[in-house]
């Protein structure tokens, strides 16, 4: 398990055990035993029930889902997954995107999750969703700019950044949107 995991999580996983007398593994039983539920739901759960804080709740609802610990999935299977099937043919938008924003600086972190992207400086800065078979959002976090043209508020897309570009094509990784996401990066 070490080496899927980094060193604050290891440790969280350490004191969870120190703190509550029962392993990851065994947490994990208990958040699988709620059946199909969503990620928020299992955090409620262990947190109204069993009385966790939030951060070890959080850890157990992403380990249930194979995202950290002993079953976690390799980030390469993760992007892959996404960009599979009826997907596929966003791969080369997604490596065009990724290539463009990794050369911002050596402090970007690329952190793929299960069904988006993650664009993290010291905090998130934007991310990249295949949404459709035939599109790819680009979330990022311009607090205080105007939407227009491309760039649009984020809506109902996702909660975690305030615009949203719209992306089909290589075509559509533009200047602008390349400039939007160092915008944000700058500011992150």
């Amino acid at each position: 398990m070490a080496d899927k995991v980094d060193a604050a999580t290891a440790t969280m996983i350490k004191n969870l055990e120190e703190k509550t007398g029962k392993t990851l593994t065994e947490w994990v039983k208990i958040a699988k035993a709620l059946g199909n539920v969503k990620h928020g739901q299992i955090v409620k759960e262990l947190k109204e029930k069993h009385e966790l804080g939030h951060g070890y709740a959080n850890l157990i609802a992403h380990s249930a889902a194979g995202l950290v610990g002993e079953n976690a999935i390799e980030k390469d299977d993760l992007v892959a997954a996404q960009y599979s099937g009826e997907k596929a043919g966003l791969r080369p938008v997604y490596d065009q995107l990724v290539k463009a924003v990794s050369a911002f600086g050596s402090d970007v972190e690329i952190s793929p999750k299960k069904t988006y992207v993650s664009l993290r400086r010291s905090k998130q800065f934007g991310l990249i969703q295949p949404t459709t078979k035939s599109r790819i959002d680009i979330g990022i976090n311009l607090k205080g700019v105007e939407p227009g043209g491309k760039l649009e508020p984020s809506g109902s897309f996702n909660s975690m950044v305030s615009h949203r570009v719209r992306v089909e094509t290589a075509s559509d990784v533009t200047k602008d949107l390349i400039g939007w996401l160092k915008k944000a990066y700058d500011a992150a």
